[in-house]
């Protein structure tokens, strides 16, 4: 697997226009990769592409992978952002989401990793959860934000269709919490993390200090990015392509030289969908410029627009039109009523 990568990043080296900003080991659990695996994906990334000086380079990190060993090995490597998979700090939700780490697993790795000289760590968790009440949910974040982390994401559970977790809530045998308590608990988390001095810089990502995820902001921002490996999603100017998921399939037409990938050209609706999507989902907001270049938005939009301004969910500033902290419940199906379908 790691050769394939690196022989996927060699073909793909033209594709980079400009420097590199960030580097992201995630999808999986790549912090299982020895160091020995990781420097050869890293030294075939500083032979093929030009990097801007201070790049932030993450690893997706699962809690009972932090030991002191390979902290030490990732730092010398030029890993410098941690991103830990903590998810629950509640023993029944990681029964059931099969994860190998205890409530105090999670805690010691960001402990160690900040004694080990990493400076930069963000933590996943999720609300929203079965049978998590609010005062558990205060517990998790107090314990989190305190902790000394830079980053938190923090997601609300979705049920995916086909999932062991999908049956259980269709049969009965696991109940969901209702949208009032999962309002409580997004609304619990936002107050938690401004009275920390963390700011909400997208719907489900908070940076203490400006240290916002650069990779992500890329996403956000409609900036290029080039994705390696199985299920590997790739994006530039009004095109998509993603990687085959099969790992098997993917090596194989890697050392053969047969196409590895599907294409997407994205069409002007496609565009304009996107930047509603993503950007109402940051505090960049939507950019007024972009819009005037897709022919401004249509009377119904206009509408629509000063309806929301009218209720406080989107505010409009200089450049840009951005949600309020009570939009952000909403960001979503906001971003929706704007989609175009024809």
């Amino acid at each position: 697997m790691v050769s394939a990568i690196v022989k996927e990043i060699e073909l793909r080296q033209n594709e980079a226009l400009n420097p590199l900003e960030s580097v992201y080991f995630g999808g999986g659990t790549p912090s299982l990769l020895k160091k020995k695996e990781l420097s050869l994906i890293l030294e075939s990334i500083n032979k093929y592409y030009k990097k801007k000086e201070r790049i932030e380079v993450t690893l997706e990190a699962n809690p009972e992978d932090v030991s002191v060993e390979n902290l030490i090995d990732w730092l010398e490597l030029g890993i410098n952002r941690l991103s830990i998979g903590i998810q629950s700090l509640k023993k029944e939700d990681l029964n059931w989401m099969n994860r190998g780490h205890s409530e105090q697993d999670a805690l010691s790795s960001i402990s160690l990793a900040l004694k080990t000289g990493f400076k930069n760590i963000s933590a996943d968790l999720m609300y929203g959860l079965p049978g998590l009440t609010k005062n558990e949910w205060d517990k998790h974040l107090n314990l989190v934000v305190n902790s000394g982390i830079t980053h938190l994401s923090a997601y609300c559970l979705t049920l995916e269709k086909g999932t062991v977790l999908a049956h259980k809530v269709k049969t009965g045998n696991t109940i969901l919490p209702e949208d009032d308590q999962i309002e409580l608990q997004y609304n619990a988390l936002i107050t938690k993390l401004l009275s920390a001095g963390f700011e909400q810089y997208e719907v489900s990502n908070f940076a203490y200090n400006k240290m916002y995820s650069h990779h992500n902001s890329s996403y956000w921002k409609s900036i290029n990015y080039i994705g390696v490996g199985p299920s590997a999603h790739s994006f530039s100017a009004g095109y998509r392509r993603w990687n085959i998921a099969n790992n098997q399939v993917y090596i194989r037409s890697i050392k053969s030289g047969s196409l590895f990938h599907e294409d997407e050209v994205l069409s002007k609706k496609d565009l304009w969908n996107e930047l509603f999507l993503t950007g109402f989902r940051t505090r960049w907001g939507v950019n007024k410029k972009q819009i005037v270049q897709f022919g401004g938005f249509s009377k119904q939009e206009s509408i629509l627009l000063q309806r929301l301004i009218g209720e406080g969910k989107v505010r409009e500033e200089k450049s840009c039109y951005v949600l309020t902290s009570s939009g952000f419940l909403f960001a979503d199906a906001i971003a929706q009523d704007f989609f175009r379908l024809l």
